[in-house]
């Protein structure tokens, strides 16, 4: 699929009121942002360019278009009358980026507080209370920041990050649907500034991307 078509069906989702999940939204529209915030924590940056609307810019790789097609569609449910860019870059990469004041409530990091490993970024209680919307942001988490391998013929699933809180929850959540992951610590030396912190599914993996509906 090409770039350009990603963008040309338009959602028929209508606006939801309020600035906050809490404000008596329907299931579609929160596991829509549950899937953005995992995206978002995975390959999102937050900043205020215009000095108004704040702007969550996600990278993804022009090698997963489904990935860039689901991450459109995800925005224009929650935010259908906000505009959502492509830009792409030299690197095979694209950047998706859309504008709105709600990020800052929606999200678990401020755009001016410094990087997300300063401010310990967390998933929701909200997501992290309900299944289907851990298996929303679960999937956004793994798409991004995540990966899909064989290791001796055996499939793997991962996520790694380098902010120990958010190994833990996602831990927790994927212990909660039933699965039992593995967390590899590799602790920081050289030019690595902040230990890496794996998280491994390596025992029922099928069963877990089926539950997710991962694809990578």
């Amino acid at each position: 699929m090409k770039l350009a078509n990603i963008l040309d069906s338009k959602s028929s989702a209508e606006r939801l009121e309020g600035s906050s999940p809490s404000s008596g939204t329907d299931k579609q529209f929160l596991e829509n942002l549950a899937y953005i915030t995992g995206v978002a924590i995975g390959d999102g940056n937050l900043s205020n360019p215009s000095g108004r609307s704040v702007r969550l810019r996600v990278s993804c790789d022009t090698k997963y278009p489904e990935i860039i097609k689901e991450i459109c569609t995800s925005l224009k449910i929650i935010l259908p009358k906000n505009k959502v860019s492509l830009i792409k870059r030299k690197c095979n990469c694209v950047d998706i980026s859309c504008y709105s004041k709600n990020w800052k409530d929606w999200l678990s990091w401020k755009h001016d507080k410094g990087p997300k490993y300063t401010q310990q970024i967390k998933i929701p209680d909200w997501i992290k209370n309900d299944s289907e919307y851990s298996k929303s942001c679960l999937r956004g988490l793994f798409q991004t920041d995540g990966s899909i391998y064989f290791d001796r013929k055996y499939k793997m699933v991962n996520f790694v990050t380098t902010i120990p809180n958010l190994a833990n929850e996602i831990v927790d959540m994927i212990n909660k649907l039933g699965f039992l992951p593995k967390t590899q610590i590799l602790s920081a030396r050289d030019k690595m500034r902040h230990a890496k912190y794996t998280v491994r599914i390596s025992k029922n993996t099928e069963n877990f991307i089926k539950t997710i509906n991962l694809t990578k």
